[in-house]
C-alpha cells in the first residue's frame, strides 16, 4: 500500500478512521488522561456510545462522498478506538507509530492488519524513552511543528503527551526537514487552560492560511512566529471558548475542501470567505472526549 503526507490539506486518497462501536464503560476521574474527558466524567456528561456512533458515522459519509478510501482498525472490545491520529502519524513515505500511554496499548495492536500492508523499511517504531502522539505533529511542506512539553514535572503531567527526545528523533529520521518544537500549556483537569495536542491550538489550513489559538503556547513568542510565517492577514486568532471547543481541529480533504463541527459557525464563514468548501458534521459529544475531527483520523495518502 502506498504511502505518502507531506501536509495538512492536499486532496486525501487514503485515511484511517477510528472505531465506536465499543467504546466501554464511562472512565471513572482517575480513569481519564485528558482534562476534558476529566471534566465530562466530573459532570455527568461522558457521551453514550449512541452518540459517538451517530457522530462517526456521519463524518465517514462525508469522506465517502469525497471519494476517499477509508480504513478501519480491528475492533477491541470496551477500548477507546476513537482517536486514531494518535496512534500513529505519516510524515512523506513513513509511518511512526507513537509511544502512547500504556492504557491505551492495545489500540496500537489493533492496527496490525493495515500496517502489514505497509513496506516494513516504511515503519518506524519509537525507542521506549521517545514519547509522540500524532496529535502533537503538524506538517506544512518542508516544516514539521512539534507541540511538546520540555519541563521537568513531564512524568507527572497526563496531558504532556510528547517529550524532546522526540524531536531529536525525528530530526535523525527527517534530517532534510525543518522541525519547530512548541511548548504547549498543560492542564490535566481544565481544558479552558490546557492543550491536550498541538492541534487542539493550531492548524494550517487551505494552502497558505491557518487557525491558531496564541495563548495555547507557552511562549508567546511561538505563537508570534507562527502568524508571522503564515501572515497575520492569512490568520484566524481563536477565542478562548472556540479552543474549548476545538475549532482548531478540523479536517481537510483538500484544500478547498474542509470539515468542521457544525456549530462552528465563525470559522465556517471565515473558510468561506476565502473560497473553501465547508462540510459541517455533528461532532459535540465527541469533543466531551478529548478529540475532534483531526483526532479520529490517521491520513495515509494525500496527493504530492
Amino acid at each position: 500500500m502506498e504511502i505518502f503526507v507531506q501536509n495538512e490539506t492536499s486532496r486525501l486518497r487514503t485515511v484511517v478512521l477510528g472505531l465506536p462501536q465499543s467504546n466501554g464503560p464511562t472512565p471513572t476521574l482517575a480513569e481519564t488522561y485528558d482534562s476534558k474527558s476529566y471534566e465530562s466524567v466530573k459532570n455527568g456528561v461522558y457521551p453514550s456510545q449512541e452518540a459517538i456512533t451517530a457522530e462517526m458515522d456521519a463524518f465517514e459519509k462525508i469522506l465517502r462522498k469525497h471519494g476517499v478510501e477509508v480504513l478501519r482498525p480491528n475492533l477491541v472490545k470496551n477500548c477507546n478506538q476513537i482517536f486514531s491520529r494518535d496512534v500513529g502519524f505519516v510524515i512523506d513515505d513513513k509511518i511512526v507509530v507513537s509511544n502512547v500511554i500504556p492504557d491505551r496499548q492495545e489500540e496500537i495492536d489493533a492496527y496490525e492488519d493495515i500496517y502489514s500492508r505497509i513496506h516494513y523499511k516504511q515503519i518506524y517504531n519509537l525507542p521506549e524513552m521517545v514519547h509522540v502522539e500524532g496529535g502533537d505533529v503538524v506538517l506544512w511542506n518542508e516544516y514539521i511543528f512539534v507541540g511538546q512539553y520540555a519541563f521537568s514535572d513531564y512524568p507527572q503531567v497526563k496531558t504532556a503527551r510528547t517529550n524532546t527526545l522526540a524531536i531529536d528523533y525525528l530530526k535523525m529520521i527527517f534530517p532534510e526537514k525543518k522541525i519547530i518544537p512548541l511548548n504547549l500549556r498543560k492542564s490535566d483537569t481544565d481544558p479552558n487552560e490546557g492543550i491536550l495536542h498541538l492541534d487542539c491550538t493550531f492548524m494550517p489550513v487551505g494552502k497558505d492560511k491557518a487557525i491558531i489559538y496564541k495563548p495555547g503556547f507557552i511562549n508567546p513568542r511561538d505563537a508570534d512566529r507562527l502568524v508571522a510565517m503564515f501572515g497575520k492577514e492569512n490568520v484566524l486568532e481563536l477565542t478562548r471558548e472556540e479552543m474549548y471547543w476545538m475549532n482548531s481541529n478540523i479536517f481537510s480533504i483538500a484544500p478547498d475542501i474542509v470539515v468542521v463541527e457544525e456549530h462552528f459557525t465563525r470559522l465556517k464563514a471565515w473558510l468561506e470567505s476565502w473560497g473553501a468548501t465547508v462540510e459541517t458534521v455533528p461532532y459535540r459529544e465527541i469533543s466531551k472526549m478529548g478529540g475532534l475531527l483531526r483526532c479520529s483520523t490517521l491520513p495515509l495518502l494525500r496527493d504530492k
